[in-house]
């Protein structure tokens, strides 16, 4: 009989025989080293020992469950801390501890009289600066006082200034044909003045405006036409218009986007009246100033933001920048008192209500007008 191990060896086939097992005494102290068959680098058989305790050192694994968690907590607790914090009280105070500070952002428009061939026409003055002002509060205020505004500017500018403004006017006619016994102050809108500047004859308004509103006729009126009468604009350099913001707390119509020249605007007006004016006097230089800011009055007597109550078409500020837009289309200058003269930030410091300009007011607006009537002197 063969030896069956022989066989195993001698055939290839795999020997079934029992590995050798080393015996440990397991009084030992436990430092002996346990040999087996088994490959000590195997990933999977790998056991790992605490060098302290002679445990296994567990591994530190990240929980996704914990993490996500987290995160949520995180999120929604920013989104409370954003709502508990959403319009905190700012102190103004402190923010304007170093003084108000300058509007940089505004709608100036400096712009030089032009001749048709695009040329630039430099002013003459050699014969003195002679210049015609329309509006209404801001030139008709105190207006034989030497702090009135026309006089401010003809005392600064050593001008010549016909005031032709008219207290308690506005820009925007009510109809595009005057009806002295509907609305007898459209007469003092500035197109109908524009239009007797320009040699069209126009005393019935003037007359019949009178006759219907009698003791309601503004003071300055006759005087304003007599004035405006007897100017020889051969002469005039500059013309000056200034309306406040009446217009805005009448509630009148602001533009017509269908017809930019409507006089029932406000900008409409304005810029009709440019137009005739430019048609009747090329040698003129126009600079147009907007109102300076207002206060709007709510149904309780109280002042607030005048860009946030409407009574018309938009708030003042639309208004203005209407107003800088009908400049613009007709290429005349156009000083921004909204953003860069008076201003909601500074206002209760100019006005004497919540309309009409103080001295330091007119001041401030002499200053500006000078500023735009003398921007291209320094030029070559």
């Amino acid at each position: 009989m063969k030896n069956k191990n022989d066989s195993a060896e001698h055939t290839g086939q795999p020997s079934h025989h029992i590995p050798d097992v080393e015996i440990i005494d397991l009084e030992d102290d436990g430092n002996q080293t346990v040999n087996s068959d088994i490959t000590p680098d195997s990933p999977e058989n790998t056991v790992s020992e605490d060098a302290d305790s002679g445990k296994p050192a567990k591994r530190f694994r990240i929980n996704m469950h914990l993490v996500l968690v987290a995160v949520v907590i995180l999120f929604f607790a920013g989104i409370i801390y954003k709502i508990m914090n959403f319009g905190q009280y700012v102190d103004l105070d402190e923010i304007f501890k170093d003084g108000q500070g300058t509007y940089e952002d505004t709608y100036d428009e400096m712009l030089p009289l032009m001749g048709e061939n695009g040329v630039r026409i430099d002013p003459d003055y050699s014969d003195g600066l002679t210049i015609v002002a329309f509006g209404n509060a801001p030139f008709a205020d105190d207006r034989d006082s030497d702090d009135g505004l026309a006089n401010m500017i003809a005392r600064e500018a050593n001008a010549t200034v016909y005031n032709c403004s008219i207290s308690g006017s506005y820009m925007a006619a009510s109809s595009d044909v005057f009806d002295a016994d509907t609305n007898p102050m459209d007469a003092y809108t500035l197109y109908w003045l524009s239009c007797i500047a320009s040699g069209i004859n126009l005393d019935n308004h003037f007359i019949n405006a009178a006759r219907v509103l009698e003791d309601e006729t503004p003071p300055d009126a006759e005087e304003a036409h007599k004035t405006l009468s007897s100017i020889d604009f051969s002469k005039v350099d500059i013309i000056t218009i200034m309306y406040d913001a009446t217009d805005y707390l009448l509630g009148h119509n602001m533009y017509n986007f269908d017809n930019p020249t409507d006089i029932t605007q406000f900008a409409g007006n304005l810029e009709a009246s440019i137009e005739l004016l430019q048609a009747t006097y090329p040698h003129i230089r126009i600079i147009v100033m907007s109102p300076t800011y207002a206060f709007a009055v709510d149904e309780n007597g109280k002042y607030v933001s005048s860009d946030i109550q409407r009574y018309g078409q938009d708030v003042l500020s639309v208004y203005s920048i209407m107003e800088w837009n009908a400049c613009a289309s007709r290429s005349v200058t156009f000083v921004d008192h909204l953003y860069g003269t008076i201003t909601e930030d500074n206002a209760k410091h100019y006005l004497t209500d919540n309309l009409h300009l103080n001295k330091a007011g007119r001041k401030k607006v002499t200053e500006r007008f000078l500023y735009a009537l003398r921007y291209f002197d320094s030029e070559e």
